[in-house]
């Protein structure tokens, strides 16, 4: 991607450090806001945030060209900003929210008795995802193609919007023994429906 809007491998470098950089400022932001506006908002603001990055990211490279000879891929004027300043709120919206929410929700959504087992797992659930996405993205930007490869996570941003508005309960301001027995209470109800 950093490739299609001018930047060259020899910059890579600098780009991972700024993206890192980025990261961490905006995680601070998290960490500020989190007991203030609560875990859901966060996430679901996160999410938005990464819908329209992503978003921005994809139409971008609705616009890309292969360049003849090569398998570069290269964007038109005006399309590289785009690009650029959609990967950056993606990083941002992620950073503020889904980076380190996440991790909080962990530690407070499960009961006493099984939260350092149900932990493990889902600590593990989370690194399997990153390595599909680190395996399947090279193969789906070169094989399908860029902006569809963006279309999909734009379209899994979104789904993570309404996952947590339907099925992420608020956990701001309770004790670690009521958010066990809140989502002991949302599984029997879930499987109950």
């Amino acid at each position: 991607m950093w490739q299609s809007v001018g930047f060259d491998e020899s910059d890579s470098f600098t780009i991972s450090v700024f993206t890192a950089v980025l990261n961490v400022l905006v995680t601070f932001v998290s960490v500020a806001f989190v007991d203030k506006v609560g875990r859901r908002r966060l996430l679901m603001a996160g999410s938005a945030g990464m819908v329209l990055g992503l978003g921005a990211v994809t139409l971008a490279f609705t616009q890309a060209a292969v360049v003849p000879g090569q398998d570069d891929v290269s964007l038109p004027t005006g399309w590289g900003p785009v690009a650029l300043v959609g990967a950056n709120l993606f990083v941002i919206c992620f950073g503020a929210s889904w980076g380190p929410v996440v991790w909080v929700l962990l530690g407070e959504m499960f009961p006493n008795r099984i939260r350092a087992a149900a932990l493990a797992v889902a600590a593990s659930a989370q690194w399997v995802a990153n390595f599909v996405v680190t395996v399947t993205f090279p193969v789906l930007s070169q094989d399908v193609s860029l902006w569809a490869t963006y279309l999909i996570y734009t379209v899994f941003a979104a789904l993570s919007f309404f996952f947590v508005r339907s099925k992420v309960p608020e956990t701001n301001g309770m004790e670690l023994e009521e958010m066990g027995a809140d989502a002991q209470r949302s599984a029997a109800t879930a499987r109950g429906a």
